[in-house]
């Protein structure tokens, strides 16, 4: 497996390299994009303040729509796995609820990152080999204009404690239900991403980054040809347990009426996934 580098936005071959890497790791790192650093360290800054103070107990998160404040209690168990995450989590969503002073700074980085998507789908798209594109029942970057279930996750991740569950991790190994993830780098390492060997490969994380993963709707409309990866976030060690962790993760999601394949519209596909994680009190 080729190693996963970091491809440079504004080069010439940037495409190429950029959808070459998702197709051969599900994973693609962009530098020199257009998401400012400064943006998006505010954000982590203004959001650490929020997990940090009590003004997130009014958020608790709407089991039916899925906005609002998990709290830890709450975090996600990844499939196959036991033990929930340690992880706290806000769900914002343009039409959901949202602390008042945040909400400017938040909703601008959704619509320019959901613009800078759809510039990213039309790579994947023109990438893709004929005999794999006629599965497209539109053209990629089409499949998000109107939808309203694009989600961005500001997760944190506390520094570890002792009384931490044995053998619980930040985020236990998963693939991503959506088209494609859009992840600034986090103000701490730790994300991995899982190599057709099996071994693990620390994704590039240097402050600016940008990572995009390939989620399994993709996978789906692609008939396989794009994998969804499986990846994890590990814990810390030594000094640096004692470090919060901030990440933006951006899942970019299909109008439900997006056919993505035979077998699947967007909204079926979905609704299929959520019901498996409310069986498995997954949230």
């Amino acid at each position: 497996m080729a190693e996963l580098t970091a491809v440079d936005y504004t080069a010439p071959d940037a495409e190429v390299q950029f959808v070459k890497s998702l197709r051969d790791t599900g994973f693609g790192v962009l530098r020199n994009h257009p998401i400012p650093e400064s943006t998006v360290g505010s954000i982590y800054q203004h959001w650490a303040e929020f997990f940090n103070g009590d003004e997130k107990d009014q958020f608790l998160f709407d089991p039916e729509k899925y906005d609002g404040f998990f709290p830890r209690a709450m975090a996600e168990t990844a499939k196959g796995h036991a033990i929930r995450d340690i992880k706290e989590y806000f769900h914002y969503y343009p039409w959901g609820r949202c602390p008042a002073a945040l909400k400017d700074e938040i909703s601008g980085y959704y619509q320019s990152t959901i613009e800078f998507a759809a510039t990213l789908l039309s790579w994947v798209e023109r990438q893709t080999p004929a005999e794999v594109s006629h599965l497209y029942s539109e053209p990629l970057s089409n499949m998000i204009n109107g939808s309203t279930q694009s989600l961005l996750r500001v997760l944190h991740y506390p520094p570890i404690d002792d009384d931490a569950e044995q053998g619980a991790i930040r985020a236990g190994a998963h693939e991503d239900i959506n088209l494609l993830t859009l992840l600034p780098a986090a103000n701490e390492p730790g994300l991995q991403v899982k190599t057709r060997d099996g071994s693990w490969l620390d994704v590039p994380c240097d402050f600016g980054n940008l990572i995009i993963n390939i989620g399994d709707m993709l996978q789906e409309a692609s008939g396989g040809y794009f994998p969804s990866t499986t990846h994890r976030v590990i814990n810390p060690q030594g000094q640096d347990s004692t470090k919060a962790r901030i990440s933006l993760p951006l899942f970019l999601h299909p109008r439900p009426d997006v056919v993505l394949s035979a077998r699947y519209t967007a909204g079926r596909y979905l609704q299929e996934r959520l019901e498996e994680l409310r069986s498995s009190d997954k949230h």
